[in-house]
């Protein structure tokens, strides 16, 4: 049974810094992607950054470039995602997702949330 695991999230001012991990089990880790999406009140959910976990490519939404960092520990079967210079409009539920990518909506496994709180 495939299983996700975010951690990480709360509440922080503008400007701040958060980590979220991602801890998978049941799952065939070291050849697929892993992402975090994100869905806020009102809004549609969308992907902020995918990670191939084989070889390390990354990619990323333009709203978040420069700012989110997503990185993985093979050994660990955990994927990270480092949110720096935080901003209100990055208030939402943070998803780990799991699956084989190429395509945002390319994703079957999916963790519970954890939810990212910005203040100005």
């Amino acid at each position: 049974q495939v299983q996700l695991v975010e951690s990480g999230g709360g509440s922080v001012q503008a400007g701040g810094s958060l980590r979220l991990s991602c801890a998978a089990s049941g799952y065939t880790y070291s050849s697929d992607y892993m992402a975090w999406f994100r869905q806020a009140p009102g809004k549609e959910r969308e992907g902020v950054a995918a990670i191939y976990t084989g070889g390390g490519s990354t990619y990323y939404a333009d709203s978040v470039k420069g700012r989110f960092t997503i990185s993985r520990d093979n050994a660990k079967n955990t994927v990270y995602l480092q949110m720096n210079s935080l901003k209100p409009e990055d208030t939402a539920m943070y998803y780990c997702a799991a699956g084989r990518g190429g395509s945002w909506s390319n994703f079957g496994y999916w963790g519970q949330g954890t939810q990212v709180t910005v203040s100005s």
